[in-house]
């Protein structure tokens, strides 16, 4: 079953060039030898990020990929040290924002968006 197989998070791009210079200069991910031209792979962590070129890159208004880490403040600070750009958000419940970070009791959140506009998400760990 597939339970027994590693899953690989799928992000759609319209442009592979600025999203190496993101995912990889600016969120500092690895990038791993592709199987096909048009798609970029990274580590992160014991995970796999596979980027790949599509003409509906960015119409996901959700999250598409998230990471779990220890402290949350310090990721955001690294990431915006790297040029990145925090998302707000003002409409989900019992969170309030604090600089960049979303606290609802012991969680903490930040999202940004890469150059196509999906939404990516930091955690803290439980």
């Amino acid at each position: 079953m597939l339970g027994d197989f590693d899953a690989v998070a799928t992000v759609a791009v319209r442009d592979t060039a600025k999203a190496l210079k993101f995912y990889g200069n600016e969120l500092g991910l690895k990038r791993l030898d592709s199987p096909e031209e048009m798609v970029l792979m990274f580590q992160s962590g014991s995970s796999r990020l596979l980027v790949y070129l599509s003409q509906f890159a960015g119409t996901n208004q959700a999250t598409a990929v998230t990471w779990a880490v220890d402290d949350v403040d310090a990721e955001v600070r690294a990431l915006k040290a790297r040029g990145v750009m925090f998302e707000h958000y003002d409409n989900i419940p019992d969170m309030k924002l604090e600089g960049d970070v979303h606290v609802a009791g012991k969680r903490r959140a930040a999202w940004i968006k890469d150059p196509d506009g999906n939404i990516l998400a930091i955690v803290n760990r439980d």
